[in-house]
C-alpha cells in the first residue's frame, strides 16, 4: 500500500494521543493470596473504610454504595495523570458512539483540566467550528450550569441534544480579558475524518481531523481518488494532522502502516515486564 505514494511530506505531525479502550475479564495477581494480601496498605484501607462509613451515616443526603465506590475508583485514576480515567458502561458506550463519526451535538473534542471542560479541538465544518470555538478554550458554564463538579460524561451529555436547539457556552480563552459567551445551535454531527484535494500537478493534500474506526479505509479511498484525478500518478502527498486530537489507536497505526513498509509502528512500555 505504501508504494502508491513515493514521497510523503508531513506538514505538521506533532504529538497525538491515540485512545485504545479494551475490556478485560482477567485480573493480574500475585502468585499467592498471602503475598498479595501482604502488599495491601491496610492502614490506608482502614482509613478508606472509616470515611466510607462516615459518609454513609453523616452526609447531608443519602448516597448509595455504588456511587461512592465508583467515585473512589474515578479518584484513583484521575489522580494519576490527565490521560487516565475510569469509564462506566454508559461512558464506554458514549466513547464508541464518538468514534463512529456520527452523533448529535456541537462538534468538539473535549477533555477535563482543573475541573473545567477543555476544548481539545473543534471538528471541521461543525456548529462549534463555525461559532468560533478554539482549541484550548476552557468551558466553565453550559447554559446556566457550572461545569465544576461535573464528570466529562455529564458535560458531554448536556452538550449533545436535539438538532436545532441552542446551548450557551461560557468559555475562558487565553488572551481574552473576560469570559466569552458563545451560543451554538446543535446539529447532527456526521464527521468525515479524511478529506483530500489536489494541490498542484502531481501533488495531493490529505487532512485527517481525527482517528475513527474507518479512517484508514477512507484514507486509502482518498489517495486512490487523488491518483485518478492526477493520471494515476502522485509525486508527493501532504499529510495534514494539525489539531488532530487522536482517537482510535488501531486506526492511527493503520494509517501509519499505509506509508511505512516495515519496522515497528506502535509499542507500549510499562514498569511490568511484557506489559
Amino acid at each position: 500500500m505504501s508504494k502508491q505514494v513515493k514521497t510523503v511530506l508531513v506538514l505538521v505531525f506533532g504529538i497525538f494521543v491515540g485512545i485504545s479502550v479494551s475490556l478485560t475479564s482477567s485480573v493480574l495477581a500475585d502468585k499467592s493470596a498471602k503475598s498479595s494480601a501482604s502488599g495491601l496498605p491496610l492502614n490506608e484501607l482502614r482509613n478508606f473504610s472509616d470515611i466510607f462509613a462516615r459518609i454513609k451515616s453523616d452526609y447531608v443526603e443519602e448516597v448509595d454504595d455504588k456511587t461512592l465506590l465508583e467515585n473512589a475508583i474515578r479518584g484513583m485514576l484521575t489522580g494519576l495523570d490527565p490521560h487516565s480515567a475510569y469509564l462506566s458502561p454508559d461512558e464506554y458506550k458514549e466513547l464508541k458512539i464518538g468514534t463512529t463519526g456520527k452523533f448529535g451535538g456541537l462538534g468538539i473534542q473535549v477533555g477535563m483540566e482543573d475541573g473545567f471542560v477543555k476544548v481539545i479541538s473543534p471538528i471541521d465544518d461543525t456548529p462549534a467550528y463555525r461559532a468560533g470555538i478554539k482549541a484550548g478554550d476552557l468551558i466553565i458554564r453550559l447554559d446556566d450550569k457550572s461545569v465544576k463538579g461535573m464528570t466529562l460524561n455529564d458535560a458531554v451529555k448536556i452538550m449533545r441534544g436535539e438538532p436545532g436547539t441552542d446551548i450557551k457556552l461560557t468559555v475562558i480563552r487565553e488572551g481574552a480579558d473576560k469570559p466569552l459567551t458563545i451560543t451554538i445551535t446543535r446539529a447532527i454531527i456526521s464527521v468525515k475524518s479524511v478529506k483530500s484535494r489536489i494541490l498542484e500537478d502531481g501533488y495531493g493534500y490529505v487532512r485527517i481531523s481525527n482517528f475513527q474506526s474507518k479512517t484508514a479505509r477512507d484514507l486509502v479511498s482518498e489517495i486512490t481518488k487523488l491518483k485518478k484525478e492526477n493520471r494515476d500518478e502522485l509525486k508527493g502527498l501532504v499529510l495534514d494532522l494539525r489539531n488532530n486530537p487522536g482517537g482510535v489507536l488501531t486506526a492511527a497505526a493503520d494509517v501509519a502502516d499505509a506509508f511505512i513498509d516495515d519496522g515497528k509502528l506502535v509499542y507500549t512500555k510499562g514498569r511490568i515486564p511484557n506489559s
